[in-house]
């Protein structure tokens, strides 16, 4: 039977990162993707104009719809921006014992638009980090949650270590994002793993932390093991940004099929 995963985040108009991005990618790492929405945005490549958050009761039922008809495999968790939000999704998923949560703690997007309100950052710490598989900080998020200041690999283990320590889950440490490389730290049951990729000069970056959270979501629900997820979510994020997609006149999206073949694509 095909494997599922759900991701519950924000919708982006402009296609390239959010629901859009993580359907394209689950689809395109195999398993069915369904999702439950956080908040409409009006955006595109070069920022966001508009955010329209859906109410705790709706997105409430979003997520009963799917789990009383086909419990996913996955969860993926991506845009929250607020605390009543976050308190919503932890009640559901403790309700469900929902297995394999992948949480992307967006606060800022890509183009630099705040995402997410002040006083859900200690939610988010408290109700979803500790129920978390694994969580997929870039640089200034795992500052954000560490209270650290990351400025090289040694700190990143101890900015990973702290965060895992604390809320009891395992930790991807993005280092792309502050430190001009493509090298991320697993922190994993006390132990460190260092997963080198290639740096791709392609400015089109869009959604490459939805992109990404999403693939080890999927791959999550496929049986791999976390390491093993994290290994083939970066080759597949490697491919998308290989393909040079150039949309729009800011950091345009990457390519998420440029896998896709056969007769109708």
């Amino acid at each position: 039977m095909k494997k599922t995963a759900l991701t519950i985040a924000g919708s982006d108009s402009s296609g390239g990162a959010g629901i859009q991005a993580d359907l394209k990618t689950m689809t395109m790492n195999g398993v069915f993707g369904m999702s439950a929405i956080t908040a409409l945005t009006a955006q595109n490549t070069t920022g966001v104009t508009g955010i329209f958050e859906t109410t705790p009761e709706f997105l409430q039922m979003q997520i009963d719809a799917v789990f009383d008809d086909i419990r996913p495999d996955a969860v993926k968790i991506g845009m929250v921006s607020s605390a009543a939000l976050i308190r919503v999704i932890a009640a559901r998923l403790k309700h469900y014992e929902a297995s394999n949560i992948v949480v992307d703690p967006v606060m800022v997007a890509t183009s630099g638009s705040k995402l997410i309100d002040d006083d859900a950052i200690e939610t988010l710490k408290a109700e979803l980090l500790p129920i978390a598989a694994v969580i997929t900080p870039n640089i200034p998020e795992a500052e954000v949650l560490s209270g650290l200041a990351i400025r090289s690999e040694k700190d990143m283990e101890t900015a990973a270590k702290q965060i895992g320590d604390v809320w009891g889950c395992a930790v991807l440490c993005k280092g792309g994002h502050s430190l001009s490389d493509a090298n991320d730290l697993l922190y994993h049951n006390g132990k460190y793993n260092w997963f080198y990729g290639r740096r791709i000069d392609n400015p089109n970056t869009h959604g490459t932390g939805c992109t990404l959270s999403s693939a080890i979501a999927a791959n999550l629900a496929k049986g791999f093991s976390l390491e093993e997820s994290i290994r083939l979510a970066k080759e597949y994020l490697s491919g998308a940004l290989a393909a040079m997609l150039d949309l729009g006149a800011g950091r345009g999206p990457m390519d998420h099929a440029f896998a896709l073949t056969g007769k109708f694509a």
